[in-house]
């Protein structure tokens, strides 16, 4: 980390999410067309400012595994998008520890004119991983994310669950200290999603910190022992996953 908080958690933290505001510009012109008018008529385009997260606070110890949980709009993607590194906040600080493997958008990352061979030994490459190591696990990758012989095509044919297999079976088998996950599981049949599941359950046995955003309330409550819930940008609550899904089930939309 680049600067010092005081820990909060029973273990260190491996994300620290201090204080933080995140402001979107929200257009209120909705086309080409409007614009260029308003443009020629030298009319200013108005534009809002949307609140995605309002003054959130909160750590993940190291080890923890953590639901975000709130309605769409409500800032649990944004947050994972901070963490990851994707996003900056406009006020606060976002720090993690360790290596961060981030599974937010189903086929991130990937070059769609190179093969899935190529495109595993850049994503591992990007997440940290050096050629020998690539090349020692490069077979497990192919086996757990069930291409087979489509691995050599270019991942522009493949379809969302290809993308989704190959994509996670590269995150999981880097040496990682934090994984983010985003719905990505909900792509898939099935029987990978529950290889899936029993995977992620073996990385937190290992220590892994693990955040993750979905609306599937079981599946959260068998990956996570801990629940932030956000609504319209605020924290609401945080605490034991059981109540963080009966908090999110009683609020209103």
């Amino acid at each position: 980390m680049s600067d010092t908080l005081v820990a909060t958690t029973a273990t260190p933290p491996s994300i620290i999410v201090d204080h933080v505001t995140k402001e979107f510009v929200k257009r209120n012109t909705h086309s080409f067309k409007e614009a260029f008018v308003g443009w020629t008529q030298r009319r200013k385009v108005r534009s809002d400012l949307f609140l995605a997260l309002d003054d959130v606070s909160f750590q993940v110890g190291e080890g923890e595994s953590v639901a975000v949980l709130g309605f769409n709009g409500s800032g649990k993607s944004t947050t994972l998008k901070l963490v990851s590194g994707v996003l900056e906040p406009d006020h606060g600080r976002v720090f993690t520890r360790g290596r961060v493997a981030g599974l937010i958008e189903v086929g991130a990352g990937f070059h769609p004119e190179l093969s899935g061979r190529e495109n595993v030994y850049l994503n591992a490459a990007i997440l940290g991983m050096q050629e020998k190591q690539i090349e020692e696990r490069f077979d497990d990758i192919v086996a757990f994310s069930e291409i087979g012989d489509f691995i050599d095509q270019e991942v522009k044919h493949y379809s969302s669950g290809m993308f989704m297999r190959l994509a996670f079976s590269v995150a999981i088998h880097v040496d990682l200290d934090v994984l983010l996950v985003d719905e990505v599981l909900s792509v898939g049949d099935a029987p990978f999603r529950e290889k899936c599941y029993e995977k992620i359950e073996e990385l937190t046995e290992r220590g892994v910190t693990m955040l993750v955003v979905s609306h599937d309330m079981g599946t959260i409550q068998r990956l996570c022992q801990r629940g932030i819930v956000i609504h319209k940008g605020k924290k609401i609550y945080d605490g034991p996953i059981k109540e963080a899904v009966q908090v999110i089930r009683t609020t209103p939309h």
